[in-house]
């Protein structure tokens, strides 16, 4: 069963329910891998998803990716790309996928600068996120391109926009 747990660390838009977004961000994404199985796995297959600001993602991006500034989102899985397959039939009883942690300061400024709301905004980060815990990245063209074809018809599913096509 997936459990996504949103903590809020840093004040976010109160007018918006981030806990059922993000949810529905993480399944969308998940539903569409080979992993999608997970979703209904007998353990307790968990996401923790962080909203906070610039200054707690500048500090991790810098300790851990060894960048010092803050970026939009970061992830950080939990359990090795090798054995994501056998997650699903495993007898642990809850199984910590990753961590996706946003800051929201970067993510209203890309947003506003997109014209786009920071709840869609967040919403393509988390599903970005999300691929990223089971093993996708965009290193290359390839790998690029898959991830963002993934990201747009799992924000689709969610009705959103394609984020990756130009805004008028």
């Amino acid at each position: 069963m997936l459990s996504v747990e949103t903590h809020e660390a840093t004040p976010w838009p109160d007018s918006f329910d981030w806990e059922a977004r993000a949810a529905e961000a993480v399944a969308a994404a998940l539903a569409l891998t080979p992993f999608a199985a997970l979703a209904d796995a007998a353990p307790l297959v968990e996401v923790a998803v962080r909203l906070t600001g610039d200054a707690e993602v500048h500090a991790l991006n810098r300790d851990f990716r060894g960048r010092d500034k803050p970026t939009n989102v970061l992830s950080f899985p939990q359990v090795q790309a090798d054995l994501l397959e056998s997650l699903s039939n495993s007898d642990d009883g809850e199984i910590l996928l990753g961590d996706i942690v946003l800051a929201r300061e970067t993510c209203a400024r890309e947003a506003e600068e997109k014209g786009i709301s920071l709840a869609d905004h967040a919403t393509h980060l988390i599903v970005h996120g999300t691929l990223h815990l089971v093993g996708y990245d965009h290193m290359d063209d390839l790998s690029a391109t898959a991830m963002e074809a993934l990201e747009t018809k799992a924000l689709a599913s969610l009705g959103l926009a394609n984020p990756y096509e130009a805004q008028d």
